[in-house]
């Protein structure tokens, strides 16, 4: 088992100027940090990679899908180019030194159209990711695909869906992120989510309820734990938490208020917590 944090919680664009943060997380107990990387051209990988092993973290990468890309538009060219930005996305995740590659990898967060998915959006984003498969083969990447709530996507809410789109793609270098804070709003029960995810599941994302400290609010964490202990899951829990006044990355993560003390704090209590109680488990 890893323990992770994104970087979010202390900057919305992680670069050489945050690797002073590196050592910082490895004396409070991380194996990694969780980085976003929006788009590949210019993406600093060497200099971040280099820090990283300098430090002996390792990392993650998280990213969206940007405004005007979208592997399910019916518009064919948009698909051609988000397959091409979700290629060099890619690339850029094997170039920073990571393997694993998560997010809701295939609308932007935030459209909903105001009706259900179709039968042709999902066989789109099934052909998209089977075109990628190539890519993730070659440079050894696997992909976590993420569930979110209704309010930010309507094309994938549960681990059920999610996992029946791993099915159809059929790639075994693609599958599943069940995040905390999603399953709680989706899911009628959180670790029967991450039962149901089974050999998909690649990565966690730990959350509380509220996007605070884990532990201090209502997710059923004796009960998570168990689950994963159940899946055999040796793989990241990260925490996937954000600044309190990040502008446009607080904004898409709804936090109006204080969440923690301090948004690090979230980090590093809830490291404690994670590590304390999935040893119980």
């Amino acid at each position: 088992m890893k323990f992770g944090v994104n970087a979010f919680i202390w900057t919305a664009n992680f670069g050489p100027s945050d690797i002073p943060l590196l050592p910082l997380l490895r004396e409070r107990g991380f194996d990694g940090v969780e980085i976003p990387v929006f788009r590949a051209a210019g993406y600093p990988a060497a200099q971040i990679r280099k820090g990283l092993e300098e430090h002996g973290l390792e990392c993650t990468v998280c990213s969206v899908i940007p405004n005007g890309l979208s592997l399910i538009s019916e518009d064919a060219d948009v698909r051609r180019r988000t397959i091409a930005h979700l290629r060099e996305s890619i690339e850029a995740v094997a170039e920073v030194g990571a393997d694993l590659f998560g997010g809701p990898l295939y609308s932007p967060v935030g459209y909903l159209p105001g009706r259900r998915r179709t039968a042709d959006e999902w066989q789109w984003a099934v052909e998209g990711w089977r075109e990628l498969g190539s890519t993730l083969a070659a440079t050894g990447v696997r992909v976590a695909l993420e569930p979110l709530n209704r309010f930010e996507t309507y094309f994938l809410n549960t681990a059920a869906d999610g996992a029946a789109l791993c099915e159809a793609i059929g790639h075994p270098n693609v599958g599943l992120l069940v995040d905390t804070f999603h399953a709680n709003i989706e899911e009628k029960n959180i670790a029967s989510a991450y039962r149901t995810a089974g050999r998909h599941l690649l990565h966690v994302h730990t959350c509380e309820n509220d996007r605070g400290t884990p532990g201090s609010g209502h997710v059923e964490w004796d009960a998570v734990f168990q689950a994963l202990r159940e899946l055999n899951y040796d793989g990241w829990l990260t925490i996937e938490s954000f600044g309190f006044a990040l502008g446009e990355i607080s904004a898409a993560a709804s936090i109006w208020r204080d969440l923690a003390p301090t948004p690090e704090s979230i980090a590093f209590e809830g490291v404690e917590f994670l590590k304390r109680n999935m040893a119980r488990a």
